[in-house]
């Protein structure tokens, strides 16, 4: 359903399961659809008695899109959307799960709104607290591959847009890249969105606008499971490791071989059943 956060932006949410049932919110890396959050493991957690809600971000899906390398908003609107989300389903709490950029969202909403939030699950992510540094930056592999920007795709073929946002995850994946599943979520992601190349632009230029952080250490007594991939060649594990001990009580599920993804549908079962003991 498309929801009214101003009288200039609107956003798709999608809420799948039982309305009594405990809330989930779903929270995306930058530029991702509500899409990417794989099907099977939403009608998972739907199964396990969650009520899954996930939305398209600004400039992504069918929601509100700005010209390319313009964007009209900030990190902080990122957040308000976040709970105009949960605001718009009549959900007052919600166990919020954030991947990547996401998870960095989460972290602030956590800080910010704890009324808000009774669980926070961070998924290949960093820390905001501004006083962890040190951390190792991406690989050199990785590294190289943003170096070499090349030719941007033909966003208005759809074949093409297809391939260029599998080839986009590849090098971000573990070793058992799912190609074929990847290539799926891909196929939606084209067939929906109204702008790939503001989707695949915007959120890199846009400017931060939040809170800058905060001390992780007032998370105390939020339930936090901090989820990250041995193997992530964006965040290595040690962001990771430090978000867990920045947290008091938080818990760390680390999955080996996993990169800077989604977690894989092998380890699903771990990853579900350590986000439902939140």
């Amino acid at each position: 359903m498309l929801v009214d956060v101003d009288e200039d932006v609107q956003l798709d949410v999608e809420v799948l399961g039982d309305e009594d049932a405990p809330a989930v919110l779903l929270l995306g890396g930058a530029g991702w659809s509500r899409d990417w959050w794989d099907d099977d493991l939403c009608a998972l957690l739907v199964a396990r008695g969650r009520r899954v809600i996930r939305h398209d971000q600004r400039d992504t899906g069918a929601s509100t899109c700005w010209p390319v390398g313009a964007p009209g908003y900030t990190g902080r609107e990122l957040l308000t959307d976040a709970l105009a989300a949960l605001d718009a389903v009549g959900v007052a709490r919600a166990h919020v799960v954030g991947l990547s950029m996401g998870g960095g969202v989460a972290q602030e909403l956590g800080l910010e709104r704890p009324e808000r939030v009774t669980a926070l699950t961070l998924v290949a992510t960093s820390p905001v607290d501004p006083s962890i540094d040190g951390l190792p930056g991406p690989t050199p592999a990785l590294r190289a591959v943003l170096a070499d920007g090349g030719p941007a795709p033909d966003w208005s073929d759809p074949a093409a847009a297809v391939t260029a946002l599998v080839e986009g995850e590849r090098p971000f994946a573990g070793a058992d890249f799912d190609a074929a599943r990847v290539r799926a979520i891909a196929e939606r992601v084209v067939a929906r969105s109204r702008d790939l190349a503001a989707s695949t632009t915007n959120p890199s230029v846009m400017a931060s606008g939040t809170a800058g952080g905060g001390a992780l250490r007032d998370l105390a007594g939020l339930p936090v499971l901090v989820v990250h991939g041995t193997a992530d060649p964006l965040f290595p594990v040690e962001h990771g490791r430090a978000l867990a001990a920045a947290i008091p009580g938080a818990r760390l599920l680390e999955l080996e071989g996993m990169g800077h993804e989604l977690p894989p549908a092998p380890t699903w079962g771990r990853f579900v059943d350590a986000l439902l003991e939140q």
